[in-house]
């Protein structure tokens, strides 16, 4: 099969089971600050786990998408990506544990077609010492799927990962392990905060035979070994614990949280461990071998990170997202340049983005609308990134070249290439690597005083100025500063999250704002952001400011602030919020001033009015207003 065909199949399978299908959530978490992308299926339906009403009922199917920043150094073996989709399905409530045990066997083995033989699953062995029972109900809806079928049906008790390497395999089919099978977002019961839920979980293997076990890894291969020939094909997590003060508690319901690798699933089908050469990745691939003139036997750690890279940015950019140096628009940055840098070493050099990403905006297209009514932009928006960095890449890599034919590659030499060549610090390290450069043991803490004393010059040339570019204290600079807050506010509710401040400049005539954003804004989307912004003006706001440190105003009230601003232990938060309202419009770190009440801005019958919206840079749009 197919993965597309696998994936249509699996929302079709459940859909026959009573469950719901609900549309995929952007990668980029909505109300969740604690991590930059949508990692797992169940993370946009966090508050439905914990007991709040579904609005599609009580059972529920989905392919979602996934980014997982922290496997970018891992791609390139055969499984690892940092883009892939979940398919999933939920139980708020409904069916549990041997409802659901059955119900994926028999999709994996019946409608994918994986032989029973060689698959294995794992379950949790419980934990004492904080009251949680070892989940014997798992291991015998197992046994008894096995037995069944007259296949070997041992029980081993591994305990740890690290133990399953002393202790290997020994025939089993059903192993116990600990942290290994407990699912929270915490990592284990024992770090999960007050209030987190979790709870035990299948997981699911697949064996690959023909691959043999690589003792680096251990010495001793187990189903939780790293060494690819187990590759996991889906967990089933049995949510219903919550972490209290007191130890744990079981959920007012009982729920079922299952995500499954679709590209894994999908290379089982084939019987091939290798996931880049399924349906959605293989064509990427075959492009990549076309304009290279290279295999991919030859080229493969390449063209793997190649096409996982590109995956990735082309759903960051479909979801809104923009490369900058900030938060998930870095990581979009760097996926997008890693994959220019490795098609650099394929001899790729002019229109490759130009031929691969239509590749990948076809694979996804008839399956996701929101793919195909944004290919145009996606492309536009990558393009322009592949251009800038082509230039930064070329003189980059000659510079290293000479540094390294001096001596060992210093932090002062990265700094340099990060300062004066837009070269990122990651990116030398990469290149030093793969060329062989020595790199000097201090370098770290050589770059990190470079980036101090680059902050210091910084500061002392700035020293004397308004924070946001204002360049005056009268009455009308303090009304453009105010409407510059209120503005940002509405940029970002009218065009997205990916809306950050890129610099301002007021004076007593106009205002002008830079913002990352990837495209021209229409004319209906001007006209809601000054709606907008008048609506609040005539609301008469209340502008206060108060003092909170640095850390606790980024971290915990997520206040705004401007794009590579660097703040001392305390800042000033400027809130903008109506008498009558629990929750400020506007909330940002600035250094003032402003005007006392938003009625202000509206004296002798004045509007907000953008004037002019143009491109500033690559992905960096330009706004002029005034109040007249």
């Amino acid at each position: 099969m197919t993965a597309q065909e696998i994936r249509l199949a699996y929302i079709n399978f459940f859909k026959d089971r009573g469950h719901h299908p609900i549309a995929r959530a952007r990668l980029v978490p909505e109300n969740d600050p604690s991590t930059l992308f949508t990692g797992s299926g169940m993370q946009p339906l966090l508050p439905y786990l914990l007991g709040e009403e579904h609005p599609e009922g009580s059972r529920l199917v989905d392919s979602q998408t996934c980014l997982r920043a922290q496997d970018i150094e891992e791609v390139g073996d055969n499984r690892h990506t940092t883009f892939f989709e979940m398919l999933g399905n939920w139980s708020l409530g409904d069916y549990f544990k041997s409802e659901q045990i059955n119900w994926f066997f028999e999709f994996i083995t019946k409608v994918v077609g994986l032989d029973p033989d060689r698959i294995y699953v794992t379950v949790y062995s419980g934990d004492e010492s904080l009251g949680i029972e070892k989940d014997n109900d798992s291991e015998l809806i197992w046994r008894k799927i096995f037995d069944d079928l007259g296949v070997s049906s041992k029980t081993v008790d591994i305990g740890s990962e690290e133990n399953g390497y002393k202790v290997g395999e020994q025939e089993g089919r059903i192993f116990y392990y600990k942290d290994k099978n407990w699912w929270c977002r915490a990592g284990s019961a024992e770090n999960m905060p007050v209030g987190e839920p979790g709870g035990p979980d299948t997981e699911m293997f697949y064996l690959y035979p023909s691959v043999q076990h690589n003792k680096s890894y251990g010495e001793h291969c187990h189903p939780n070994c790293d060494c690819g020939r187990y590759i996991e094909l889906g967990n089933s997590v049995f949510m219903e614990y919550q972490k209290t003060d007191s130890g744990f508690s079981k959920l007012p319901k009982q729920n079922v949280d299952y995500g499954g690798g679709l590209e894994r699933i999908a290379a089982a089908s084939l019987d091939n461990s290798d996931v880049f050469r399924i349906s959605l990745l293989w064509p990427i691939i075959a492009k990549l071998e076309e304009i290279s003139g290279k295999k991919y036997d030859q080229y493969t750690n390449d063209m793997r990170i190649i096409a996982d890279h590109l995956r990735g940015a082309v759903f960051l950019s479909v979801d809104g997202i923009a490369p900058s140096n900030k938060e998930q628009g870095y990581v979009m940055r760097r996926l997008i340049r890693r994959a220019v840098r490795f098609a650099f070493a394929l001899g790729v050099e002019q229109n490759f983005l130009q031929d691969i990403v239509p590749v990948i905006s076809d694979l996804y297209a008839p399956d996701f609308p929101e793919v195909n009514s944004n290919k145009e932009k996606v492309l536009e928006v990558l393009l322009k990134e592949e251009k800038v960095f082509r230039q930064t890449l070329r003189k980059g890599v000659r510079e290293l070249k000479k540094m390294s034919d001096i001596g060992s590659i210093t932090g002062k030499d990265i700094f340099t290439l990060y300062d004066t060549y837009g070269f990122p610090m990651e990116l030398s390290l990469e290149e030093a690597q793969t060329q062989n450069y020595p790199i000097n043991n201090d370098w770290k803490a050589d770059f990190n005083n470079q980036m101090a004393e680059q902050r210091n010059r910084s500061q002392t040339a700035s020293k004397g100025t308004f924070k946001g570019g204002l360049g005056g204290h009268t009455l009308q600079h303090k009304k453009y500063h105010t409407a510059t807050h209120l503005m940002y506010q509405a940029l970002r509710d009218v065009l997205g999250k990916h809306v950050i401040q890129h610099g301002s400049n007021i004076t007593e005539e106009r205002l002008r704002f830079d913002f990352s954003h990837p495209e021209k804004m229409t004319a209906e989307q001007i006209k809601q952001v000054e709606d907008i912004v008048n609506g609040q003006i005539e609301k008469d706001l209340v502008v206060t400011f108060e003092e909170h440190p640095t850390k606790e105003a980024l971290e915990d009230l997520h206040v705004l602030g401007a794009f590579g601003d660097r703040y001392g232990e305390i800042v000033k938060i400027y809130r903008m919020q109506a008498k009558d309202s629990e929750l400020p419009f506007s909330l940002e770190i600035c250094g003032g001033p402003h005007v006392e009440h938003t009625g202000q801005l509206a004296e002798a019958g004045k509007k907000f009015k953008i004037i002019k919206e143009e491109s500033s840079s690559s992905g960096i749009r330009r706004i002029k207003a005034v109040l007249s």
